[in-house]
């Protein structure tokens, strides 16, 4: 194929367009498509019925769900809180950390 001249070529899109022509003339005149790689498969369609179980099983599976939630807010735990003797020493080994690193000439730990 990759080795015909320009006249066989332009004969072989002429024919390709006459067979097309008379395809659709076909499918015009019997009203069906002539090839079944043409066909349409039908769509699928559930049922009004098929939907609505598929619906009352969701919603039974969301009330198992959210009917064992229990309606108290949860109880939030206390922050804790340091004492005073706490922090002061926390503050007290921070500056002693920072006189040392000064004392060495550093400007970061």
């Amino acid at each position: 194929m990759l080795n015909l001249s320009s006249k066989q070529l332009r004969k072989a899109a002429n024919l390709k367009d006459k067979i097309e022509s008379l395809h659709k003339e076909l499918r015009r005149i019997v009203g069906v498509p002539t090839h079944a790689e043409n066909a349409v498969a039908p769509k699928r369609k559930m049922s009004a019925a098929g939907r609505a179980k598929i619906a009352a099983a969701q919603k039974a599976r969301w009330a198992k769900v959210t009917g064992r939630k229990s309606t108290t807010k949860p109880v939030k735990k206390a922050r804790r809180k340091m004492s005073a003797t706490g922090r002061a020493k926390i503050a007290a080994a921070a500056k002693a950390r920072w006189a040392k690193a000064k004392a060495q000439g550093k400007n970061s730990l």
